[in-house]
């Protein structure tokens, strides 16, 4: 016993398909979760599922004669959609952190 928990009681296995089955329940809902970024005033826009899927990329044509600025845009837009996804699935997990309940206090 430590500090007046009775670790006999905390079934690690079980605790741990707790973690698992929710982990899999978060993912697959994910897959609706849509995360959509802009640069250059909208001429690139991408969008990402909360798995970090790329489901959709839009770039303006007048970038196709630019290589390096297309570049750029598509760099920025990216990295700020991967960020929104990335605080989504910290959220995510906060959330079911916070759910579990190991040593059954109230």
């Amino acid at each position: 016993m430590i500090d007046g928990l009775d670790l006999s009681k905390l079934n690690i296995g079980d605790l741990a398909k707790q973690f698992q089955d929710m982990a899999t329940k978060a993912k697959e809902e994910n897959v609706d979760k849509t995360f959509t970024s802009k640069s250059g005033g909208g001429m690139v826009e991408i969008s990402i599922n909360g798995n970090s899927e790329v489901i959709d990329l839009k770039i303006d044509d007048s970038l196709l004669e630019d290589k390096d600025s297309m570049l750029i845009l598509l760099i920025s837009a990216m990295n700020d959609v991967i960020k929104q996804s990335d605080e989504f699935k910290k959220s995510i997990a906060m959330n079911m952190m916070g759910g579990m309940n190991p040593f059954g206090q109230k």
